[in-house]
């Protein structure tokens, strides 16, 4: 029979939505919706859906979604043979098709972008279904999210499913029988929030938490096969199946940040873990996200093993008192804000805002918590059942229930329409009056004001219930006495107190420590780590206080623990260590970047403690054998590189520290930064070396050596430079190909140690970043090869080098390879300094290369001390020029180091006596500040927000008695060195 016609099977859509109320009352037509119409009416192929089009029920509620919805209407527009599949379905069976089809497709798909292409055009499918559904009244809105819930399990199961048959083809995973490769595999993946209770939003994320039971998954993996590794591979592309946006668009947006102690761990854990951790730090808030857990997609039976396990962690069988104490926490915050900040309609959020779905929800799960594990029944995941089980055990009266349940439906059915505008993770309304008008009318208003009072209506209705709700609940006893558990009230002898230790604002500092005190953060969510921090508080206000700035030390020390995963094991550290807390105190009040660094690797404090650290600066022996130790530990490639990394992050961050308490200067600074630098160079070209061996073998005779430029050839290095390097090998004539089992020519075999060397260097690990690198400096810069061979580096300087090339040759210095490679490429770079040229041209070049740059990156913020003029750049330009024009003469002024070429150029009379006064204080200056910059600042310096602890650091390193007599000598300085700079530089 014809879709569309009048026989069509009673119940189907087009015959639903046209007898619904309207999503857009007004009648309007958007231009996108005029034009679609047109389009249709001029396809012959499209008889039926034209046919459709022209009965009124349908065209009225198609135009008003096309007019509410640009979302909708692209997807429409984009294939209307699938708008006329769905008009003529009845829509719960074409769901059922749909989910069928999708595993079928999935079982099918040859590779990963078939499978891709599959799963967003199965979810654009249902999006469009269940949207027409829902606003055409065929859906109500729990069945709305049950069935967006449905086909999310239904897409993350076949994709699980493709995904282990996948690792199957590649010899990782073996099946057992006929199965799926889920049975049994150990591979769990949890629903949270939302999604694990099967009321999923019209354009949710999903929370996810993934888990493997390493006993089931051992006997499936290929010999060699690391368990977690694995999993934590088939997690990220399962996220790249379903999050990733392609020109199909993607499927759901994934979170997995609810995982345990996320700041910390692999995206993927072990069960084993994962109830090591509930059951160990547990907090109250991953107890509620536990409440809604499900397993949705792999191992069901190990899955719900695993929740089974970890029910004792969210139900306790006493009556929880913390979890009391924290919403007694959450009670004061309100009692604090209550009469402040009306309820709105423009603007306002329907889920975070005040009387909106987060405060429904949030009582639901409060009360299941402290009672459920006594009262089973009050277990239920769903909100709606959940309140009416608390209605049926007296919690809540049945007119609260009907009030609050009437509210969710209906704020739920309206973050549906929110959503379905722009297919946007959002809940708030629209500030532009227009757009509020658009938006009631998707929502089958008239206008905004009748849409406004019933949105008013409701959100009022559950403030008021949320706020009685808590009237009742008990109030904890404060177990101490301290300063920071004062109540909601704050205590006028703590706030007499803290203003005599220094803090202007007393009031703020208590309102700072009680956050901690409830919980705000991850390091303090834990009863334990409360308990902890409580020991330690009073030395640490008292620390914070002796600082320069005491206000802007509590700030950085309050983002440092909004940083933290955890905070039991370093509150326990200060406990045991309370002379470590000034230095804490001191870091919080003049280095952000260092407590940034801290808050991600508090194993750094244990080397803090270690009284070694402030005795000397490790040499280069010492510091080689530490990373060589430290590297030579990982288990494999991947593991050398984290470890690489985090022992490169804990000795720049001491060298910070030594510079921050005044052990060594800016100067010493530079060269320790420099000296780690080489260490991990050559250590990792090592570790590449090897690796490179194992499929390739080696050249025969061949060597390689590293050139450093820039800040690390010239031993000048800070806190945040990254390293330019220049690879330079050799090689017998003779010899033609490496001798491994998969041989390549020389050049391609040290073009691919050089790339696995960048990657070793720069590439992101889970334990971060070593450094960036750039190329740019090699011969022909990016368009010559990553690698150049000896005699072509050699040549190339001495006879096709640019000028600005060989200014940057002047701070060219050899840091790992061979000795007579190093001493040859020496060598060839000194010959190519001391060549005879033209000191007018070469003064040409330096002065149009300068104005370049300054035309592009130049500035008049003194304090960016490199690109200012009569800055960093004029300083090196004018030593490296110098050292070209006379270094034929005399070849004693070479020195990569800008101030010890600059002492040389003096010592040879190239640089008089009062140039040399003026110019190398300038760069003693400028170095010493630029440390500390980079060492204090996250970011570009800014002297209006910095603190008072940054401004007196930054002045002692200048050698000034306070910030302003810095800042007028960096503007005097900057000035006379760019009037000498024309002078010098002819």
């Amino acid at each position: 029979m014809d879709k569309g016609s009048d026989n069509e099977i009673e119940g189907c859509l087009w015959q639903r939505v046209a007898a619904g109320p309207l999503p857009n009352p007004s009648g309007t037509w958007s231009p996108a919706f005029d034009a679609f119409v047109t389009e249709c009416a001029e396809r012959p192929d499209l008889a039926s859906l034209n046919a459709l089009l022209a009965r009124p029920g349908v065209l009225r509620c198609l135009a008003g979604v096309g007019e509410g919805s640009n979302y909708l209407m692209n997807v429409m527009r984009a294939d209307p043979e699938r708008l006329l599949r769905i008009l003529a379905c009845w829509p719960e069976s074409h769901l059922q098709q749909l989910c069928a089809d999708i595993r079928h497709a999935m079982s099918n798909a040859e590779d990963f972008s078939q499978a891709m292409r599959a799963l967003r055009q199965f979810k654009t499918e249902v999006a469009l279904l269940i949207g027409l559904s829902d606003l055409g009244g065929v859906f109500d809105v729990m069945t709305v999210t049950s069935s967006l819930s449905d086909a999310c399990d239904v897409a993350l199961q076949a994709a699980v499913e493709f995904l282990l048959r996948e690792e199957v083809r590649k010899g990782r995973w073996q099946l057992e029988q006929a199965d799926t490769g889920t049975e049994a595999s150990g591979f769990i993946v949890l629903a949270m929030g939302k999604y694990g209770a099967r009321e999923l939003n019209y354009s949710s994320d999903i929370d996810l938490i993934v888990f493997f039971d390493r006993d089931c998954a051992e006997p499936r993996l290929a010999p060699g096969v690391e368990v977690q590794p694995f999993f934590v591979r088939l997690t990220r592309d399962l996220v790249r199946l379903m999050d990733e946006r392609t020109s199909d668009g993607y499927v759901f947006r994934m979170d997995l940040r609810l995982r345990p102690d996320a700041g910390a761990t692999q995206i993927a854990l072990s069960t084993r873990a994962g109830l090591t951790y509930y059951e160990s730090f547990g907090q109250n808030w991953e107890r509620a996200a536990l409440i809604k857990a499900r397993v949705v997609a792999g191992d069901h039976v190990a899955g719900d093993a695993f929740l089974e396990d970890v029910k004792p962690f969210i139900w306790r069988r006493y009556l929880d008192y913390a979890a009391i104490a924290d919403i007694h926490a959450m009670k004061r915050q309100i009692n604090a804000f209550r009469g402040f900040g009306e309820i709105g309609v423009a603007g306002h959020d329907i889920k975070l805002g005040r009387g909106g779905i987060r405060e429904i929800e949030f009582f639901v799960q409060t009360q299941q918590l402290i009672a459920g594990g006594r009262q089973p029944r009050l277990r239920d995941p769903q909100t709606r059942i959940a309140l009416q089980a608390l209605a049926d055990g007296g919690w809540i009266t049945q007119d609260v229930r009907h009030d609050l349940d009437r509210a969710y439906l209906f704020l739920r059915w309206l973050e549906h329409r929110i959503q379905m505008v722009g297919d946007e993770q959002t809940q708030t309304l629209p500030n532009d009056a227009q757009r509020l008008l658009s938006l009631s009318r998707f929502c089958g208003f008239e206008d905004t004001p009748s849409f406004s009072a019933t949105v008013l209506g409701h959100l009022e209705t559950v403030q008021r219930h949320y706020t009685r709700l808590f009237e009742d609940v008990c109030e904890p006893q404060d177990s101490k006495t301290t300063l920071i558990l004062t109540g909601s009230e704050d205590d006028p002898a703590s706030l007499v107190a803290l203003e005599k230790m220094g803090f202007s604002n007393p009031a703020h500092v208590i309102e700072t420590i009680r956050g901690w005190q409830s919980g705000r953060y991850a390091a303090v969510r834990s009863e334990r780590s409360r308990e902890r921090l409580s020991e330690v508080l009073p030395i640490l206000i008292e620390a914070l206080s002796k600082t320069a700035d005491p206000e802007g030390a509590l700030a950085s020390f309050d983002r440092f623990m909004s940083e933290l995963p955890t905070g039991i094991q370093l509150f326990a550290l200060l406990s045991a260590n309370p002379a470590l807390l000034q230095l804490i105190a001191d870091i919080m009040g003049t280095a952000p970047r260092l407590a940034h660094i801290l808050s991600r690797r508090r194993r750094l404090l244990d080397a803090v403690i270690d009284p070694r650290t402030f005795a000397t600066l490790p040499g280069r022996e010492e510091l080689d054998a530490l990373v060589a130790t430290e590297i030579g530990r990982g288990q494999d490639f991947e593991d050398m590189l984290n470890r690489a990394r985090i022992v490169g992050s804990e000795q720049s961050f001491l060298i910070g520290i030594r510079v921050l308490s005044g052990v060594i200067d800016a100067g010493q600074a530079g060269g320790a930064y420099a000296v780690l630098a080489e260490s991990l160079i050559d250590q990792l070209l090592g570790c590449v070396k090897d690796q490179l061996k194992r499929s390739h073998g080696e050249v025969q005779g061949g060597q390689v050596a590293v050139i450093a430029m820039g800040k690390l050839g010239g031993v000048e290095m800070t806190a945040a430079s990254d390293v330019d390097l220049i690879l330079v090998y050799d090689y017998p004539e003779d010899v033609l190909s490496s001798d491994g089992p998969k041989p390549l020519a020389p050049s391609q075999y040290y073009a691919r140690m050089t790339q696995r060397l960048i990657s070793a260097l720069s590439a992101p690990t889970p334990e971060g970043q070593l450094y960036d690198v750039d190329l740019r400096l090699r011969p022909s810069g990016q368009q010559g090869p990553v690698a150049t061979r000896f005699s072509s580096f050699q040549r190339y300087q001495a006879r096709e080098a640019w000028t600005w090339e060989h200014l940057a040759l002047t701070r060219a210095r050899v840091v790992s390879g061979p000795p007579d490679l190093r001493n040859r490429i020496s060598a060839a770079i000194a010959d190519a300094l001391s060549a005879p040229r033209e000191r007018s041209k070469t003064a040409t070049d330096v002065r149009d290369m300068r104005q370049r740059i300054f035309d592009e990156k130049g500035t008049d913020i003194v304090w960016d001390l490199k690109n200012v003029l009569g800055g960093m750049i004029d300083i090196e330009f004018m030593t490296q020029y110098l050292q070209l024009v006379h270094a034929q003469k005399n070849p004693d002024v070479l020195n990569t180091n800008t101030i010890a070429a600059l002492e040389n150029l003096k010592a040879a009379n190239c640089l008089t006596e009062a140039d040399a006064e003026l110019i190398i204080p300038a760069a003693r200056l400028y170095q010493n500040v630029q440390q500390v910059l980079r060492i204090c600042t996250l970011g570009a310096f800014d002297p209006t927000s910095a603190s008072i602890g940054q401004k007196s650091l930054l002045a002692r390193a200048g050698g000034q008695p306070d910030f302003a007599s810095l800042d007028v000598l960096l503007r005097e300085t900057a000035a006379r060195v760019a009037e000498r700079f024309g002078a010098l530089v002819q």
